[in-house]
């Protein structure tokens, strides 16, 4: 199977590239293609003519996007029907990587796919509208939300949280804010799964379990082994200009019944900081 790969360059694209096997893959960063520039983007698949696409180029700045929404939506959305359109033209099929900022976050159980998009922010409205457009555009693609993405190889929470408390005796975490983090190596290998099993339709793809920011920074901490003092804080104190969802934690029901099953993001963040600890 070919597969093309935009966003090559990020936390997921560089999981993408390291973990599938057995297929040929080809990586986009976005100085290969930025998928704002339609022309260029039907030239780099016409040349590659993937049978599957996995668009993981995005602008995630969420806080950027608050700040910046013409770009945001150039990228995330305009950007995203680009890659769709040249898809469409050579016959490929689509995977487009979307987030749990589509929800506003007011449930108290997981997110189903089918549950209504209500976006509370810039970033959540790119991505909500992509979707949209996309399922429209191609109704075989592929959409698969995902959320609190961590890994090696980019900016990312556990990263944050060992930094800081390389340096502060205490560190204050959000403690009203609930999602499933999740971990690039395990996304991508269910990433690989989805599109040898032709998935059509809305998937989310988290690890299995859910918590706060603060439960995950203690046990960032704790399994790194540092004496830095987590303490719960609430998000009205840690003030963004980008609201964030109380609670997105996304049901894996459809996951399953693909057959696929995602480990803990315990075992995830276990694995994750093995891994760093080796390209330290």
């Amino acid at each position: 199977m070919r597969v093309t790969i935009f966003g090559a360059s990020g936390l997921l694209g560089k999981a993408l590239l390291r973990e599938w096997s057995g297929d040929t893959l080809t990586g986009l960063s976005s100085r290969d293609a930025d998928i704002r520039d339609a022309k260029r983007v039907r030239q780099v698949v016409r040349e590659t003519r993937p049978e599957w696409i996995v668009l993981a180029a995005a602008y995630t700045n969420v806080d950027g996007c608050e700040s910046n929404p013409d770009l945001a939506f150039a990228v995330n959305r305009d950007g995203a029907v680009n890659v769709a359109t040249a898809a469409k033209e050579v016959g490929a099929r689509l995977v487009l990587l979307s987030s749990d900022y589509v929800f506003d976050g007011k449930k108290n159980t997981p997110y189903e796919t089918g549950d209504r998009r209500n976006p509370q922010s810039v970033y959540g409205r790119t991505k909500a509208e992509a979707e949209i457009k996309l399922l429209e555009l191609m109704p075989d693609c592929c959409v698969a939300r995902t959320s609190w993405l961590f890994g090696i190889g980019g900016k990312c929470f556990p990263d944050t949280i060992l930094n800081l408390s390389a340096g502060r005796p205490a560190l204050d975490v959000v403690n009203d804010q609930r999602g499933c983090p999740t971990y690039a190596v395990d996304l991508a290998h269910a990433i690989a799964q989805l599109c040898r099993k032709n998935t059509s339709g809305i998937v989310h793809v988290t690890n299995a379990g859910d918590c706060t920011w603060f439960e995950f920074a203690q046990e960032i901490v704790g399994s790194a082994g540092l004496a830095t003092t987590v303490r719960p804080v609430s998000s009205q104190q840690m003030a963004r200009p980008a609201p964030r969802p109380t609670y997105s934690v996304l049901s894996p029901v459809r996951l399953r019944a693909l057959g696929i099953e995602m480990p803990s993001w315990r075992d995830a963040l276990r694995r994750y900081l093995e891994q760093r600890q080796l390209t330290i």
